[in-house]
């Protein structure tokens, strides 16, 4: 192993700085070569790279983002268009390839992974925290704590004008997100995808929370099969003729931001880890953290199996949010 690539794909998460801070210093560490791939499957079809340095990952570790940029890129699932890519990593010399990304993100690198014939290595980097086999994904832990400090915000306003806030967080096929920052900010209800939702249920359920209470907040996932918060709010207000209801879409605001103390160490763990497995000539794994420790899972299960939150282990939890 004399080469390895690191490349960022998909939605950018906090904590990707920090893993390829550490697996440019690790293969370093090492003396193996670190080669920055520029915007993810779209870098590597162009052969858009960049020898890594130690002062090229100075700094970054509290960095949202990634220095390395990302893209989607459709035209990666071409077979035609993927041979680009094979030519670019061969006359690179790339022995090995890390990919930081979601579940496209790891699909794209399993094909790659048998049509280059190298080892590759993914690190789950999605807010989200869909990826079957992990109990946490990095930037995961610092959206969350960016929607419940937004939450905190928007429960002052709510509760200064008795309004009942339907508040949008990511996550169109996962509830993970929605779930916990509805539990940690003490909301009223929440709407995620793994469960039915019942309007006019949900109508008599705000009506009788705010007998004697100012204010109400719902936590909508934006994949909950009644749609949006704008969605849910306009069906459920022919429900509600006597509150004032609004709406905030938080957006894109939950994948920026400094990473938290946990994503940091979670992606810098797992980016030395993620060397040593190319070093030892092991391929198609995701890195995957369970009870604090460091596991490998196979690609073909992160992308096929379905990861869902506990939710009957939240039962009481979810009982008593809507008391």
């Amino acid at each position: 192993m004399k080469k390895i690539g690191i490349l960022t794909s998909g939605g950018d998460a906090p904590g990707m700085n920090a893993a390829i801070r550490a697996i440019t210093k690790a293969a370093m560490h090492y003396g193996i070569e670190a080669v920055g791939i520029r915007d993810g499957f779209e870098g590597l079809m162009n052969g858009r790279f960049i020898n890594m340095k130690y002062t090229d990952v100075d700094n970054i570790i509290q960095r949202g983002g990634t220095i390395l940029g990302s893209a989607r890129c459709p035209e990666f699932k071409d077979p035609e268009a993927r041979k680009s890519a094979v030519a670019h990593v061969k006359e690179a010399g790339i022995d090995g390839l890390i990919v930081i990304g979601g579940d496209g993100s790891f699909r794209g690198a399993n094909v790659l992974a048998k049509e280059v014939d190298i080892p590759v290595i993914g690190l789950p980097g999605t807010i989200d925290n869909d990826l079957y086999g992990t109990e946490a994904t990095i930037g995961y832990d610092t959206a969350l704590n960016t929607i419940v400090e937004a939450v905190d915000k928007i429960r002052d306003t709510a509760t200064s004008h008795k309004r009942v806030f339907f508040v949008e967080v990511m996550g169109r096929d996962s509830g993970f997100l929605a779930l916990n920052s509805a539990i940690a900010s003490g909301a009223e209800s929440v709407l995620i995808p793994e469960t039915i939702t019942d309007i006019v249920a949900i109508a008599n359920q705000i009506k009788s929370q705010n007998k004697g209470r100012r204010s109400s907040i719902i936590i909508v996932a934006e994949g909950d099969e009644e749609g949006g918060a704008m969605d849910i709010m306009r069906k459920i207000k022919p429900h509600l003729e006597d509150f004032k209801l609004r709406t905030t879409i938080l957006g894109h605001i939950q994948r920026g931001g400094s990473p938290s103390y946990y994503d940091r160490a979670l992606a810098t763990r797992s980016g030395i880890m993620a060397v040593e497995l190319l070093m030892a000539g092991v391929t198609e794994k995701m890195v995957g953290i369970k009870a604090d420790e460091l596991i490998t899972v196979d690609f073909k299960d992160a992308i096929e199996k379905k990861a869902m939150p506990k939710i009957e282990r939240e039962e009481l939890l979810l009982k008593l949010l809507t008391k």
